[in-house]
């Protein structure tokens, strides 16, 4: 008769030569992929693995959002400028004033 632990150590042998398998499968399949897509001209980007964003480049200032009535801007990010804090005690919203370009 079998015992848990005989079982349990084959389950463990199996699980090993399963990933074994697996990994010489993927191997194989990901060189294949590879083979077709030199064949064809295919790029990631065709497959749609790679998106068209375009990230911007650090320390590239964001577009201004807002402007006032002298024509200072703000983006909208980082700490707000003396003109917009101002107007918003006056009790007016970046809207009402103008302010949003876009």
């Amino acid at each position: 008769m079998t015992t848990y632990k005989e079982i349990k150590n084959k389950i463990a042998q199996l699980e090993k030569e399963a990933e074994a398998l697996r990994k010489a499968e993927l191997l194989a399949v990901i060189t294949e992929i590879k083979a077709k897509m030199a064949e064809y001209g295919i790029s990631s980007k065709d497959l749609g693995v790679i998106k068209n964003k375009t990230r911007k480049q650090p320390g590239t200032p964001s577009p201004a959002r807002y402007r006032n009535k002298e024509g200072q801007t703000w983006s909208g990010r980082g700490r707000k400028p003396k003109w917009v804090i101002e107007a918003l005690a006056a009790g007016k919203t970046l809207e009402d004033m103008g302010y949003f370009i876009g």
